[in-house]
């Protein structure tokens, strides 16, 4: 799931860091000046909105892919304590190891 949030994160960061390199065009004449003495600064700043970005689609991600996975194991664990499954060699591991 961590790939799957991972590349929106990397496809948004890239389009964000392209729309601020052509917003910025003014400063073309300083960028030797500027990435040398704030390359590590600015480095920082698209590692930090990547991590950030991440974490927000991870999280968008499970709210919309695993919400109900909670009932769902709710509903086989219940099948699986009465033995009315259709995995019967799961009914048999459940039993067994209950005691």
């Amino acid at each position: 799931m961590i790939k799957n949030t991972a590349f929106p994160a990397l496809l948004t960061t890239f389009l964000l860091v392209a729309w601020f390199a052509g917003e910025v065009t003014f400063l073309a004449p300083y960028k030797a000046s500027l990435f040398r003495h704030y390359g590590w600064v600015i480095a920082g700043g698209i590692l930090l909105l990547f991590v950030n970005l991440s974490a927000l689609f991870y999280a968008l991600a499970r709210w919309l892919f695993l919400r109900d996975a909670g009932r769902k194991l709710t509903h086989l664990d219940r099948q699986l304590r009465q033995g009315q499954t259709t995995h019967e060699d799961l009914a048999a591991y459940f039993k067994a190891s209950q005691r």
